[in-house]
């Protein structure tokens, strides 16, 4: 028959002097953080939210009216490209390009937003 383990309480010494608060970049009450700074972050960060809330409804638009367009249209299935009905293809490789034009449009956005960002900031 084996013992049972004996309890252990584990203690820590009291801290000699309070660290300071680990924010993550979020500005405290009572910080010294400037007010500008933050109202400039907050509108940067709405920016950005509604940038990337754009860019996923006009790509989803886009992928909707692209399925859409193979399945109501019958003569698409009726061309034929290298041994493969043309709707097939389309399905198969049409959407990369969009999703590469919606990226690079993304990225370019994003990187003006923060740019325009950095000069307001750095103007006060």
């Amino acid at each position: 028959m084996t013992e049972t383990p004996k309890r252990v309480r584990v203690t820590a010494d009291a801290p000699t002097r309070r660290a300071a608060p680990l924010t993550r970049g979020i500005a405290l009450p009572g910080s010294p953080v400037d007010d500008a700074d933050a109202v400039f972050t907050r509108a940067l960060m709405r920016s950005q939210l509604r940038l990337a809330l754009g860019t996923v409804a006009g790509f989803v638009l886009v992928v909707i009216a692209l399925t859409l367009a193979i399945a109501l249209i019958p003569q698409i299935d009726q061309l034929v490209v290298w041994g493969l009905p043309l709707s097939w293809l389309l399905q198969a490789y049409a959407f990369y390009p969009i999703i590469l034009v919606f990226a690079v449009l993304y990225v370019r956005t994003a990187a003006r937003n923060e740019r325009r960002f950095r000069a307001l900031r750095d103007r006060e």
